[in-house]
């Protein structure tokens, strides 16, 4: 596995210390906040209106990156107007217990790829995991994910939509065909993330 830089465990370090990170996160509550979030989340398929990709599945994902996730969303970091309007009502106890309910039982990494892992790979896995699966729990799973909400994502990273360092420095040197090899990549990555925890419940997650 590619050793970690010194700018990213400076990186690790801070990211432990923010705030969200180690509080106790109640998911019963959260199933109670997040009745909104099912009208997206929780519809297998459900696309965003433009630019249109899908949107994002959460079970399985990690708690504490969701929780900054929602975090940018509610500072502008990520551009979004839907989820800004949601993220800007709720109180960081609120953001937590969504994410924790949302999550649900968070992945585990396999050890072993599905596939060969593309070139542009080598400068992910430091944080994503052979397999996809972040290896803190600040880093997101990307096991399974949409194919185009990876690629939107990392073209956001690209252009600076999204507003983080680490991921503007790893993006800038992305070609096109690099980042639909990563997104191909990863989203064929098994066991991968779900639309929502009862989706799962209900085995209708893929590859789970």
């Amino acid at each position: 596995m590619t050793p970690r830089p010194a700018w990213l465990a400076l990186s690790l370090t801070l990211a432990l210390l923010a705030p969200g990170f180690s509080q106790a996160a109640d998911a019963v509550r959260g199933g109670k906040l997040a009745y909104t979030c099912h009208g997206c989340h929780g519809i297998p398929g459900y696309r965003n209106s433009y630019p249109i990709y899908n949107v994002p599945k959460l079970g399985g994902q990690h708690t504490a990156y969701m929780i900054a996730a929602l975090k940018e969303y509610k500072s502008g970091d990520r551009a979004h107007p839907t989820m800004y309007a949601q993220a800007t009502t709720l109180a960081d106890a609120d953001l937590a217990d969504i994410a924790a309910y949302l999550s649900g039982t968070e992945l585990k990494p396999t050890g072993r790829a599905v596939g060969t892992a593309p070139k542009a790979s080598q400068t992910c896995v430091a944080c994503h995991g052979n397999d996809g699966v972040g290896i803190l729990p600040e880093y997101p799973n990307l096991a399974g994910q949409h194919k185009d909400y990876l690629e939107y994502s990392l073209r956001s990273y690209k252009s600076g939509v999204r507003k983080n360092a680490i991921m503007a420095g790893m993006a800038a040197a992305l070609t096109e065909k690099d980042i639909q090899e990563l997104a191909k990549f990863y989203s064929s990555q098994r066991p991968g993330l779900c639309a929502t925890d009862e989706i799962r419940e209900l085995g209708k997650c893929e590859g789970r």
